[in-house]
């Protein structure tokens, strides 16, 4: 078993409230093999008794993850990032199940992020993932426990990881440059860039700007850009910007 690909993964956890929880969360990532934990903003103390007492001997997952203050904090330096959801949400996602999904993630800085345990994850939140995964379960109650949610997708990491390669599920297709993804922060400093050039044209109105950016957010995340061709688009903003600048300078001569 190669536990190499495992430890580039975190789990990403936004707001959580329960100590319990997170205690629970910390005991099975050692049980799967798994040493990431990144906290967003945490409404809860992670060291607590509460949480100690359900992480039992894991409490070196407590006292070693990281706390920040934003997702994309969180996200520094990750080329795959899949976000987890519950509830039906207002865009145009395709949701995908841990087996088919997970395997993805493997062979790269990634992480699996979670949502607050009463209303998940925002719009802006989703939009800084690439994919997006949910736990099929009963229609008559289909909300897991957060802790449970992360039971599920950690057994699935390991059992990945554990398998001989004959008998694993197959993985979802990977893009030829996946060896070279750009990094989260890469896309999101182009993103922002676009968004300022496209208001300057006239693309984007204000009050549309969010939405047309969302969509414009899926289209290039499904593409899984590398860092060559995420530098390539920043360098046409760059060449757009200064056209726009030097076009009536000139005119003028």
């Amino acid at each position: 078993m190669d536990s190499r690909s495992l430890s580039q993964v975190r789990i990403v956890l936004v707001e959580p409230a329960g100590p319990l929880n997170v205690g629970s969360v910390a005991r099975i990532m050692k049980n799967m093999g798994l040493t990431q934990l990144v906290l967003v903003n945490p409404q809860c103390d992670p060291l607590s008794a509460d949480a100690r007492q359900m992480a039992v001997h894991a409490p070196e997952i407590l006292t070693s993850a990281r706390m920040v203050a934003s997702l994309p904090e969180a996200l520094q330096d990750c080329q795959k990032v899949v976000a987890t959801a519950a509830r039906p949400i207002d865009l145009p996602t395709d949701f995908e199940t841990p087996e088919r999904l997970i395997p993805w993630m493997l062979d790269t800085n990634s992480a699996l992020v979670f949502g607050r345990e009463d209303r998940g994850l925002s719009n802006d939140e989703l939009n800084l993932a690439q994919r997006f995964l949910r736990i099929p379960s009963h229609p008559v109650y289909p909300s897991l426990n957060l802790a449970q949610s992360v039971a599920i997708c950690c057994y699935e990491l390991y059992r990945y990881i554990r398998e001989p390669s004959h008998s694993r599920e197959p993985a979802a297709p990977i893009p030829s440059n996946s060896s070279e993804l750009a990094s989260r922060d890469a896309i999101e400093g182009y993103y922002d860039r676009l968004e300022s050039l496209l208001l300057d044209i006239g693309y984007l109105h204000p009050h549309t700007a969010r939405r047309r950016m969302e969509k414009l957010r899926r289209l290039y995340n499904r593409a899984y850009p590398s860092s060559e061709e995420v530098a390539m688009l920043q360098g046409i903003v760059s060449q757009v910007k200064w056209a726009i600048a030097n076009s009536g300078k000139e005119e003028s001569q």
